[in-house]
């Protein structure tokens, strides 16, 4: 991803100036029990996001099989182009609940007492440099799946077939791994525009909502001092002039994005009023200062996948930037 990633951040609130090394942090003794369990499931997310880019989905055979009611054999080759996309599609879904447990440990870690979550992330930065690769997991594997609207034909497809039962002994063994509870979930899973984010922004309500004897701060702060680590690497030259390669920014864009995002879930009044302690008229020139391939997705989560964005409490001058 390019030279070492070290960034100082500006002060925030009184914190004091620390580095965040998102590229080299090698876990403490402290934190290795936690890096270690993130780890497995982080070690499976190329895996998924090639399996995810490699999808062509079943269309032809499904519009076949529609168009000639009749033709068993276009019938059984549909249904058979379908099945094992099924597959594909419950060992991605099966993927987001280890992303999600995986969530609520590094949370756990950087928001506990009797740290600062400002302390937690200088001190445990290969635990920081782990939840800004979840981060920047989702937001790649939203961008993907928004570009995939074979999944949802397919999927539909396949839940009408199984509810008909018309197709007789043809693999039904499916039902065994994709039973109806399953596909129910797995329905609206992927019914999500970013579907990801959607299960990191529940993880983290459910979170703050499981822990009530932590203050809910101890939470926000974590999330809102990443967004403004993120913020200060791409707007400063010294820092961005250390990148080797495109992707180091665009890991820092989706990072501060998805952090902002789960920030305006979790905090009552959002990411976006004045009273947040996130930067997000900066946050968004960053993203408009890039070339607009790189940033349209991230913008489009900015709009569509927050809670907050329209409320009366959002500065007009916010909301036009978004527009």
């Amino acid at each position: 991803m390019g030279n070492l990633l070290k960034v100082l951040t500006r002060e925030i609130e009184n914190n004091p100036h620390f580095f965040l090394d998102f590229e080299n942090a090698q876990p403490t003794e402290g934190e290795r029990e936690v890096w270690n369990q993130v780890n497995s499931v982080l070690q499976d997310s190329e895996n998924i996001l090639s399996g995810l880019q490699a999808y062509k989905g079943a269309g032809q055979e499904i519009r076949d099989a529609i168009q000639n009611p009749n033709d068993l054999l276009l019938q059984e080759r549909a249904w058979n182009s379908v099945c094992p996309l099924v597959i594909r599609l419950k060992k991605f879904y099966s993927f987001s609940l280890r992303l999600e447990e995986a969530l609520q440990s590094l949370l756990e870690s950087l928001t506990c007492p009797p740290y600062t979550p400002t302390q937690h992330l200088e001190k445990e930065q290969a635990l920081a440099k782990q939840f800004a690769e979840i981060l920047h997991f989702t937001l790649r594997f939203d961008e993907l799946k928004m570009r995939i609207p074979a999944i949802q034909n397919d999927f539909s497809y396949y839940r009408r077939t199984i509810s008909r039962n018309r197709i007789n002994n043809m693999n039904l063994d499916i039902e065994s791994e994709v039973n109806n509870e399953m596909a129910n979930r797995m329905s609206l899973f992927y019914a999500e525009a970013t579907p990801m984010l959607k299960t990191l922004s529940n993880a983290t309500t459910n979170f703050v909502t499981e822990n009530k004897t932590l203050p809910l701060e101890n939470t926000t702060d974590c999330l809102s001092t990443m967004a403004s680590v993120c913020k200060v690497m791409l707007e400063t030259p010294d820092y961005t002039s250390r990148f080797s390669s495109e992707d180091t920014l665009l890991f820092c864009m989706r990072v501060m994005v998805g952090v902002i995002i789960l920030y305006d879930h979790v905090h009552p009044n959002g990411a976006f009023n004045k009273s947040s302690k996130i930067d997000m008229k900066g946050c968004i020139k960053v993203l408009k200062d890039q070339p607009a391939d790189n940033v349209e997705g991230l913008l489009n989560a900015l709009k569509f996948t927050t809670k907050h964005l329209n409320d009366e409490s959002t500065p007009k001058n916010i909301r036009t930037m978004l527009q």
